[in-house]
């Protein structure tokens, strides 16, 4: 039993994820904070981070070797550009149908 309870918590780590900020987190803090992530490949963004200079949007850690969309859709809930809200978290904008303030006619208007 206790070396269950202790093979849970060594692999639990990256289980449960933290939003990081990968413009600014060191290696060690990219691999614990983003599930799927070794030291290798955080090490690799750095590594791209410093070459090209900051990640703007999701789409920039596709450049970044060993890092393709599978691996972005499972970590675009925890990745942050700053020290804001996460990616996933922010609320896209509305469409021009889904304006507030658009008029909305009914069919009994539209037929005179």
């Amino acid at each position: 039993m206790k070396k269950l309870l202790v093979l849970t918590v060594l692999f639990s780590a990256n289980v449960f994820a933290t939003p990081v900020n990968i413009n600014t987190a060191d290696a060690q803090k990219i691999a614990s904070s983003l599930s799927g992530f070794g030291l290798k490949k955080a090490q690799a963004v750095i590594d791209y981070r410093t070459k090209n200079g900051q990640f703007k949007t999701l789409d920039d850690l596709n450049k970044v070797s060993g890092i393709g969309d599978k691996t972005i859709e499972k970590i675009k809930a925890d990745v942050l550009f700053s020290d804001a809200t996460p990616v996933a978290s922010v609320p896209a904008a509305p469409s021009s149908s889904e304006t507030p303030n658009a008029k909305k006619t009914s069919p009994a208007t539209q037929s005179k």
